[in-house]
């Protein structure tokens, strides 16, 4: 599924030593402003402890796992919305994107530049969320002039649903907060969706910190934490130069004894894909055989014949049913013939939806 977490921030805040941790597309991390001027993006596989498991049982001639993108993003300055540094192509990159990483620097280095001289996550966050609410608030007021006409001289239902939608995200976004905030019905998520509102993407906030805050962060992070309260979003710790170097060490018994001494289970680098993957809604169904396990990535929400779909259009066109085992069952008898003899597959139909870690199985006739 082609779609896209985009990490953005102010310059130098660690952006690109991120990505590279993330992916072996290979951004140009120095330390200068604009290092990154055209956005790099990292086809990154999903860390998934079950395809393991399943690989071990079945003993499979290729593996698939799940994936997701990552874009890396030119820094923003302030003055943005009005074209100020890179600010068209930011948000015109930003825009292109489903989801956002939102780096903010979290760590005290006299040799590494700030753009604003010191070092103030919340004022770093406030300059970049400002503009991009500045940037939806000109869209907003754009639409709005169009969509009140139509709902005056027309009988256009959604035009009057949509008046509703756009004045109340108008309210939010003239009081500095993001669009996100605006709380919507079933009725109105779709129409909202169409606006696309840089303000309304899904966000997790990664606080960058020294080696010595990974595991508990520091006073930087705590102000973060407050200030996102209200906010429909995530925060997750991560030291961005301690990823790199765990990311240099070749073997995984090397890397996990870095990570012991550090005092972290794991690394922050799994930790920020899988919150990445949660981010955009989605979720992973197997499929499993001597020929291949593959991890397929489908939206949270989506049906059966949709999910077979994934696999090839044929499924979903000639969709007839879809015989699921639960993972652990799987796990726990061995074999999709064992899950059959003890009747633990479940026959279901074109109303079903998938969950995740579900291991399915599609009839179809086309």
């Amino acid at each position: 599924m082609s779609l896209q977490c985009g990490i953005v921030g102010l310059p130098n805040v660690g952006k690109s030593t991120l990505f590279n941790c993330l992916s072996s597309a290979k951004a140009q991390a120095a330390n200068f402003p604009f290092c990154t001027i055209e956005p790099n993006v990292g086809v990154i596989t999903v860390p998934d402890e079950r395809l393991t498991q399943l690989t071990e049982l079945v003993h499979p001639a290729k593996v698939v796992p799940a994936t997701v993108e990552i874009v890396d993003i030119a820094g923003l300055v302030k003055g943005a919305s009005k074209g100020e540094g890179l600010g068209n192509k930011f948000l015109a990159n930003i825009r292109e994107t489903d989801a956002i990483l939102h780096v903010l620097r979290c760590f005290d280095d006299g040799n590494v530049t700030h753009v604003d001289g010191s070092v103030d996550p919340v004022r770093d966050k406030e300059v970049v969320d400002t503009e991009l609410q500045l940037k939806d608030l000109e869209t907003v007021e754009s639409q709005l002039k169009k969509v009140e006409k139509q709902a005056q001289t027309g009988g256009d239902k959604d035009a009057k649903v949509l008046v509703g939608i756009l004045k109340r995200y108008q309210e939010v976004l003239l009081q500095g907060k993001s669009a996100r905030t605006v709380e919507l019905s079933k009725e109105e998520e779709p129409l909202a969706r169409n606006l696309f509102l840089l303000t309304t993407k899904p966000v997790l906030y990664v606080c960058n910190v020294d080696e010595a805050s990974a595991v508990s962060g520091n006073q930087y992070t705590e102000a973060v934490k407050a200030a996102i309260k209200d906010e429909h979003a995530d925060m997750l710790v991560v030291a961005a130069a301690m990823e790199a170097d765990i990311a240099e060490l070749e073997s995984y018994d090397e890397r996990k004894e870095f990570l012991e001494s550090a005092g972290l289970k794991e690394s922050g680098v799994v930790r920020l894909i899988r919150s990445a993957y949660s981010l955009l809604g989605l979720q992973t169904y197997f499929t499993a055989g001597a020929p291949e396990v593959h991890a397929w990535t489908f939206r949270k929400g989506m049906k059966a014949p949709q999910c077979a779909g994934i696999i090839h259009t044929d499924f979903e066109k000639g969709f007839i049913r879809a015989e699921v085992i639960k993972f652990e069952d799987f796990m726990h008898y061995g074999s999709e013939a064992a899950c059959r003899e003890a009747g633990k597959i479940n026959i279901e139909g074109k109303d079903y939806i998938c969950q995740d870690g579900d291991m399915m199985n599609f009839r179809f006739n086309v």
